[in-house]
């Protein structure tokens, strides 16, 4: 996709996060396998239903913005889903591996907080008040999962990979 303007730069940003929503929605369950923690299994299992909420509320700005809705490859979420799978290869201790994998997990969470938010204030500037709802209402969801996964990570996760 050609860039020439700050709503090419959307449509950009929007087609990054669509794919990394998906991607992220094929690796929840693969998470939540691996882990013994019953309330981060809950958690991913959790998010992997919202996640795909996301996905449709994406098609929906899509939608509003006249475009198809598709991916654009996303190195970021990339790089974070294929360390979590070396992790799942190499670790061998289940509460180091959960920990890792929490850990994993809120990294794609900050990531997609900054995507989101910086897509909410764009569309703002761009006069799509109806996407920015839209955008928001995620933003809001994966600021959320965040809080709910550092309780997690400072309760018991990294007490018991310890």
């Amino acid at each position: 996709m050609s860039i020439k303007t700050k709503e090419d730069l959307f449509i950009h940003g929007l087609r990054d996060i669509y794919y990394a929503e998906k991607r992220i929605v094929n690796a929840l369950p693969k998470m939540a396998d691996k882990v013994d923690n019953t309330d981060l299994k809950a958690a991913f299992q959790t998010h992997k239903t919202e996640t795909e909420e996301q996905v449709r509320r994406l098609e929906k700005v899509f939608e509003q913005l006249g475009k198809k809705a598709e991916g654009e490859e996303c190195p970021a979420i990339e790089g974070i889903i294929d360390e979590a799978e070396e992790l799942m290869d190499e670790i061998k201790d289940k509460d180091v591996l959960t920990a890792a994998l929490l850990a994993g997990a809120q990294a794609v969470e900050h990531y997609e907080i900054a995507r989101y938010g910086t897509l909410c204030e764009w569309a703002s500037e761009l006069g799509h008040e109806d996407s920015r709802k839209l955008l928001e209402e995620t933003l809001e969801e994966e600021k959320n999962t965040d809080k709910k996964l550092t309780k997690l990570a400072e309760s018991q996760v990294n007490k018991q990979a310890a």
